[in-house]
């Protein structure tokens, strides 16, 4: 049975499978090896996901999601046409799309595969992927963090030893692990990121910075609007060079121009790269190294390819960072290594890998100083322990006569355990006594899953409680998971054949609104032609017009026509 690798991504996702000849990324319906992570209803209630459901995020944004992976490990609800969804329920039709995908290309079933998280995603958001994948019809034999992934596909493509700095800036998310690799073994040292840093906050400042000075709010401008100014200035953002942009912004009550520089987009993007230099700083301060003793620093992750980003990185560390591997791809190549890993694949026998636990994980305690400042966290793992890793605490009984004693289980780095991530909580018993005389073990184990179990053993009685902190926000019970099971199988996948079509319909009809006098005049004739082409069926007709339409919106969509 074959593993594939995963990319799960906030912007893109991927997927893989490791061959004799090395990592072989897998093309979706459309032929390409990366799938937007948008999902889509169209009027008929068939699901659409990625490049088509991309196209129609202006046109129907009622209809279509995209970023929800920001979402993951919590119970928010998003909406999609007239039914509500989890961001587990709505990355698990991404990972059955890449999963169609991959039994299409290899012709068999495929129930296995490595997932790539963030490092820096915490104990909640890894429940929720995994469940993400179950709904899928996967079983996930390992969840690998992205910047990890991407150190293992580095080292085995470029053969190079040492110590590396790896900076994965995605669509959602920002991860920074500092690995060793010698000997055929990855050793990760110290991980830190942050969740809400990633190419979609460049465009939200880009976006807040037009909407404030012309003293409008989001909510003045109609979906469909907002959605075409994102699109603008993702556009600008992927564009950005010496040449200036000069772009026509329809902001409802009026229209204007508004010129897009490497000053302007310095100026707005300041505090977010100020933001990026604490977790770089984190991760080497935790792992007492001076940048100087670094061999090199690896960019990964599409947002990497912004000037200004690397620019940042060249200043900090006195040298051009490597970017030698595509960073769209390099962490779905490493999770197909790792998947390979997995099923044992003689050539990758002599590769170790060794990780850390990103976040402190502890338990609460009774602040006896000061009670009104709530209790103290106590910290049981500490961050950048290597993984697996089983630990043990003993803690008392705070009062007289107490018969019960109950753990919570937090995840966090601050002193104040509210201020922490609640996990779950574990309640033991235990017999009456003066506070303080009966005393409990809590160990901590973390396995390389980053999941987490917890077992308190009561000292007088001998004892044991176990529990699987499993119970997260927006985690599903069995019966939730079956109702999730039956909601998403009454959605009907658009099948595979004519995806291609239908996404460029998609493309020509965003096009189309956003255009105006002549030139939408022109696409509607252009689109005429393709849709009479589709409806004599004749496969060789359609393939010319549809490369005659493509070659069209390539010209339209290009600098000449704005």
């Amino acid at each position: 049975m074959t593993i594939i690798g995963i990319d799960l991504g906030t912007t893109n996702s991927a997927c893989g499978i490791w061959t004799d000849e090395g990592v072989k990324l897998i093309p979706n319906r459309l032929g390409e090896v990366l799938t937007p992570s948008v999902v889509g209803l169209d009027t008929q209630g068939e699901l659409i996901v990625g490049r088509t459901a991309r196209q129609r995020l202006i046109n129907h944004s009622d209809r279509t999601v995209a970023a929800f992976k920001r979402l993951m490990g919590t119970d928010h609800k998003i909406k999609l046409g007239r039914q509500a969804f989890t961001a587990t329920e709505l990355s698990s039709l991404v990972l059955r799309s890449l999963k169609d995908d991959a039994e299409a290309y290899l012709g068999e079933a495929v129930t296995e595969a490595v997932i790539s998280v963030p490092a820096y995603f915490n104990d909640n958001q890894r429940h929720a992927t995994k469940q993400a994948a179950e709904l899928a019809g996967l079983k996930v034999e390992r969840l690998i963090n992205e910047p990890t992934a991407a150190a293992i596909a580095y080292g085995l493509h470029e053969k190079q030893e040492g110590l590396f700095l790896i900076l994965d800036l995605g669509g959602g998310t920002f991860d920074v692990s500092l690995l060793e690799f010698f000997d055929g073994i990855m050793e990760v040292h110290a991980s830190a990121g942050d969740n809400f840093l990633g190419g979609e906050d460049f465009v939200d400042a880009m976006v807040d910075d037009v909407l404030r000075e012309h003293a409008l709010r989001r909510d003045d401008l109609k979906p469909q609007r907002l959605q075409q100014l994102y699109l603008q200035m993702e556009g600008a953002k992927r564009k950005l060079g010496p040449a200036d942009q000069t772009l026509s912004l329809d902001l409802g009550s009026k229209t204007v121009e508004h010129v897009v520089t490497s000053d302007w987009f310095t100026q707005v993007s300041t505090p977010l790269l100020l933001r990026a230099k604490h977790p770089i700083e984190r991760a080497l301060r935790d792992s007492s190294t001076h940048p100087s003793k670094i061999d090199d620093v690896v960019l990964v992750g599409g947002s990497t390819r912004l000037a200004i980003f690397r620019s940042t990185v060249g200043k900090m560390f006195g040298r051009l960072p490597s970017c030698h591997l595509d960073p769209d791809t390099v962490v779905a190549m490493g999770a197909a290594i790792q998947a390979g890993l997995m099923m044992r694949n003689e050539a990758l026998d002599d590769v170790v890998l060794t990780d850390v636990c990103p976040y402190t994980l502890g338990t609460g305690v009774i602040n006896e100083d000061n009670p009104r400042l709530g209790s103290y966290f106590l910290p049981i793992i500490e961050r950048n322990c290597v993984v697996p890793v089983s630990i043990v605490k003993e803690i008392c009984t705070a009062h007289d006569n107490q018969t019960e004693l109950t753990i919570k289980v937090y995840q966090g780095e601050n002193r104040l355990v509210e201020k922490n991530v609640y996990l779950g909580e574990l309640s033991v018993q235990v017999p009456p006594a003066p506070r303080g005389e009966e005393t409990v073990d809590v160990r901590y184990s973390y396995d390389m899953n980053g999941l987490l179990e917890v077992d308190v053993t009561v000292h007088s009685t001998g004892k044991t409680y176990n529990h699987l902190i499993e119970h997260t926000p927006g985690a599903l019970s069995e019966a939730d998971k079956q109702k999730a099971l039956s909601k998403l199988s009454e959605l009907k996948f658009h099948p595979r054949d004519g995806e291609d079509n239908r996404a460029l319909l998609a493309r020509g009809e965003r096009l189309y609104e956003s255009s105006l006098g002549d030139r939408r005049d022109y696409i509607a004739d252009v689109m005429k032609q393709f849709e009479r082409a589709l409806e004599r069926q004749n496969p060789a007709e359609i393939a010319k017009v549809q490369k005659q339409v493509k070659d069209v919106l390539a010209q339209l969509e290009s600098e000449d026509w704005f």
